[in-house]
């Protein structure tokens, strides 16, 4: 008798043995737990008094939908969802879930968003290859360049 229609191949999908992570146990329901999990976010949020525009809010909601929606759509194919999602393993995705919502309760309880001073102008510096110094020096550069 088959449980599966397709093969389990060990280590990979529902055939996963470990997460290899120590303390974080293989979960065959990860998939759902994440559309459930992900679904409480956006529902605590929805109740809260968390302006729909606060940045926090905007983010975590983007990130919700739309593990929300690979879970769902590849419900049957854990590896797909790590793949699309890229932040960890389907096991780690429910654990993400699980410590946002701790810090969704402290976010709220503390009504952080008050917080912020929207006003301000924040100045970014970008530096696309940070081995490179401020005159365009490569580090390697300046060690084997004679001393002056």
């Amino acid at each position: 008798m088959a449980f599966f229609s397709t093969e389990l191949v060990p280590g990979v999908g529902f055939g996963k043995t470990s997460t290899g992570i120590v303390g974080l146990p293989v979960d065959p329901e990860a998939c759902s737990k994440i559309v459930t999990k992900y679904q409480a976010l956006l529902d605590r949020m929805a109740a809260s008094d968390l302006p729909e525009t606060a940045q926090y809010r905007v983010d975590v909601e983007k990130i919700a939908r739309y593990r929300i929606k690979i879970a769902t759509e590849h419900a049957d194919d854990p590896d797909l969802v790590e793949e699309l999602c890229q932040c960890g393993q389907v096991e780690e995705l429910v654990q993400q879930a699980d410590d946002e919502m701790m810090v969704l309760d402290m976010y709220l309880k503390e009504r952080l968003w008050e917080e912020i001073d929207y006003d301000v102008d924040v100045e970014i510096e970008y530096n696309p290859d940070p081995s490179k110094d401020s005159e365009g020096l490569d580090d390697d550069e300046e060690e084997a360049s004679p001393s002056k």
